[in-house]
């Protein structure tokens, strides 16, 4: 081998380790990258982040400027005293404090000072016996017997209140099957069996049928619909809960799928031509027959992951410019106005096509090497430029309607409560189980939202009359 060969050929094998060490370098960062998400920086949820969850000091929320506590002016909560309370207890002297004289009946009163104590009474069941009376007509002589009503329905059993406030404790505060058996049994001495609280919790699902098929049209018909999914384990098995929600109302749907299949079956997002608010999963796109806007706080998040992984400029003068036009959005629909002025919209969506273009540059494609085949893989930092870019109306819906929110927080505040459920109970026992508490659930966060007491609404759906939601 002549020595020109012998430098070709160690050319070659540098040329090959240069591409290899290439490949190496750019699969640690992915691995690096991948280990570095959390919520703080990607879409994935608080409950993912275990107990290495980033300090408060890294979230989103930016800093207001005012003190920790209450703020000036600020009402405050205080217990006040009532003007009339069921009983009075006189607390009188009974011997004088400086020269120890006996103060009977007759010494005068010259005033007196108030102090009430708030507590329970004595908590008992209170049981109401229904006696069917059998009449005899004085004509005819014929017996007639007198109806029980709807909530005797045999010898002995318990009334809508108790159903409807284990109903409450299991889906509204969460506490599992076997804390309210004995939360029951501690308050009432009431001994239920486990069966008999499953059984209260289906007989609601069912009676609230009807309630949820109108929340699903009320929610067809929402100018703008969040939207939102979130793995839960049922039966042992993953599957997927669903939220369609508002300000004041929301739907929840347990299914098998995650994508289209579980939307279509669930029959809101087939029927709406709306806004429809999400965080760009395809299957929410696949609905064209609406508007779509995307939530600009996964547009935050992934630009933090860039900022503190990559160190570009862009990706942190872009997060400033989003938060400016949120804060521009907020002001103008405070001043009562239907759109931010279009100088202020130029100016901004100006800057924001510059810094896109700065990304860009800075994030080229990938170039395609001999032999390489199929389709390329992006970097994180350009597939989210060509996203933002491609998919500005929806990016920026916010900031051309001011009926639009700034993001999906709505439906994220709406799946939390979810998430704890599994926290709580690790899972939904029965195959049944996610179906009933998505029912009930979106049942009284729909009441909530809208300031109805749910304890007494539980009660009419008990009583076999559910109290509807306002669906204005």
């Amino acid at each position: 081998m002549t020595p020109y060969e012998r430098i070709a050929e160690l050319e070659a094998i540098v040329a090959q380790q240069r591409e290899q060490i290439a490949m190496l370098v750019a699969r640690v960062q992915e691995l690096e990258a991948r280990v570095a998400k959390d919520s703080h920086n990607s879409g994935k949820p608080p409950s993912s982040d275990g107990l290495g969850k980033p300090s408060r000091t890294r979230s989103l929320r930016q800093r207001s400027g005012k003190k920790a506590g209450g703020q000036l002016g600020h009402p405050g909560e205080t217990l006040h005293l009532v003007g009339r309370p069921d009983a009075v207890i006189e607390q009188r002297p009974t011997v004088c404090a400086h020269c120890q004289t006996a103060l009977d009946d007759d010494a005068p009163v010259v005033g007196r000072e108030r102090r009430q104590v708030h507590d329970l009474p004595p908590v008992r069941l209170v049981v109401r016996e229904e006696q069917a009376l059998q009449v005899r007509c004085p004509r005819c002589q014929a017996v007639t017997v007198g109806a029980f009503s709807a909530q005797a329905t045999s010898r002995a059993q318990y009334g809508p209140q108790v159903r409807a406030l284990a109903v409450y404790l299991v889906e509204q505060q969460l506490v599992p099957y076997a804390r309210v058996r004995d939360l029951l049994a501690d308050l009432f001495g009431v001994r239920l069996s486990l069966g008999t609280v499953v059984v209260w919790v289906r007989q609601a699902a069912a009676a609230l049928e009807p309630v949820e098929a109108a929340t699903k049209a009320a929610l067809v018909r929402a100018p703008v619909l969040h939207s939102d999914e979130t793995g839960v384990r049922q039966a042992g098995h993953l599957v997927w809960a669903h939220v369609a929600c508002t300000p004041s109302l929301t739907h929840y749907a347990i299914h098998p799928k995650r994508g289209q299949a579980a939307t279509d079956a669930i029959g809101i997002l087939p029927a709406y031509t709306g806004v429809s608010l999400h965080d760009n999963l395809a299957s929410y796109r696949r609905y064209t027959q609406c508007r779509h806007a995307l939530c600009n706080v996964h547009h935050l998040r992934e630009l933090t992951f860039l900022e503190e992984q990559y160190h570009q400029a862009w990706t942190t003068d872009l997060k400033a410019l989003l938060r400016q036009m949120h804060a521009a959005a907020d002001q103008a629909r405070a001043q009562g106005l239907s759109a931010i002025p279009l100088s202020g919209r130029t100016v901004m969506h100006d800057r924001y096509h510059a810094l896109l273009a700065a990304g860009l540059a800075a994030n080229p494609p990938p170039v395609r090497r001999p032999g390489q085949r199929g389709r390329l893989k992006q970097t994180p930092a350009r597939n989210l430029l060509e996203r933002l870019l491609l998919d500005q109306d929806a990016v920026l819906a916010f900031l051309d309607d001011l009926t639009i929110p700034f993001d999906n927080n709505q439906a994220e505040r709406d799946l939390r409560m979810l998430k704890v459920q599994q926290k709580v109970s690790g899972a939904f026992r029965a195959p049944g189980g996610g179906a009933a508490f998505a029912r009930i659930r979106g049942y009284v966060s729909t009441l909530r939202k809208q300031g109805v007491a749910l304890l007494a609404a539980l009660a009419t759906v008990f009583a076999g009359q559910p109290l509807y939601p306002t669906f204005a």
